[in-house]
């Protein structure tokens, strides 16, 4: 069962660049809730509460529960954040709505283990470098992991670790590997070595040519909070 965490959000029913700015000024986030069958709704989220919850790994790939208006739960995964291009403040904030029989789309992190016990990682003069830190899978959310895991510890020099490796739970499905493209995650090899660069080019080389349908987008919810 995935994991859910409760976010304390208000309705809110002042729309516009204007009252967003007076919500960051009060210290609030604005955001909305989207899809589904229901309409969207606006919302607003105590800011020192969100800069402590986007610390969390766990909250980019948790099913969030959001309580508003007539006292429902409704289950949601986050969609969008916005930040200040150079403040460190939240400007944003998009929620979309999860149905427990339709199967959702969302990047998790890839979580290296026992890289450092590996042959690779023990041998002098070797980088095990990771080209893929995330990847998109598609599941039911009752199958939702909040990351994936990679097992490095028997890695050797000259390895190359694809998506196919990566073992996945029940349920869940690399998105780009069922569209044919088994992109390298990690590669070990020796510092300088052109043969590491080789082998990446290569294979992406290979990959191209696979033909597959790009992943459909969800429906992007029109931001009034846009400066």
């Amino acid at each position: 069962m995935a994991k859910s965490m409760q976010i304390p959000v208000e309705l809110r029913t002042d729309r516009g660049k204007g009252a967003s700015r007076r919500l960051r000024r009060d210290g609030l986030v604005p955001g909305i809730i989207y899809g589904g069958e229901t309409e969207a709704v606006a919302l607003q989220i105590p800011h020192q509460f969100l800069t402590r919850a986007i610390e969390d790994e766990s909250f980019y790939t948790t099913i969030l529960e959001l309580t508003v208006g007539d006292g429902r739960t409704q289950r949601v995964i986050l969609r969008d954040l916005q930040r200040h291009p150079f403040k460190a403040q939240i400007l944003h904030i998009d929620f979309l709505r999860i149905s427990e029989s339709e199967e959702l789309t969302i990047k998790v992190p890839l979580h290296f283990i026992h890289e450092d016990d590996s042959p690779a990682g023990k041998m002098s003069g070797v980088v095990i470098s990771h080209q893929l830190t995330e990847v998109e899978i598609s599941c039911l959310p009752k199958d939702l992991p909040e990351y994936l895991e990679l097992d490095l510890a028997v890695i050797e020099v000259g390895d190359v670790v694809r998506l196919s490796d990566i073992p996945l739970p029940p349920g869940v499905e690399i998105v780009d590997l069922a569209q044919g493209d088994d992109s390298i995650v990690v590669t070990a090899a020796h510092v300088g070595a052109e043969v590491e660069e080789e082998e990446v080019e290569e294979a992406e080389e290979e990959v191209e040519g696979v033909p597959g349908e790009e992943p459909a987008e969800e429906p992007r919810a029109e931001d009034d909070a846009e400066d």
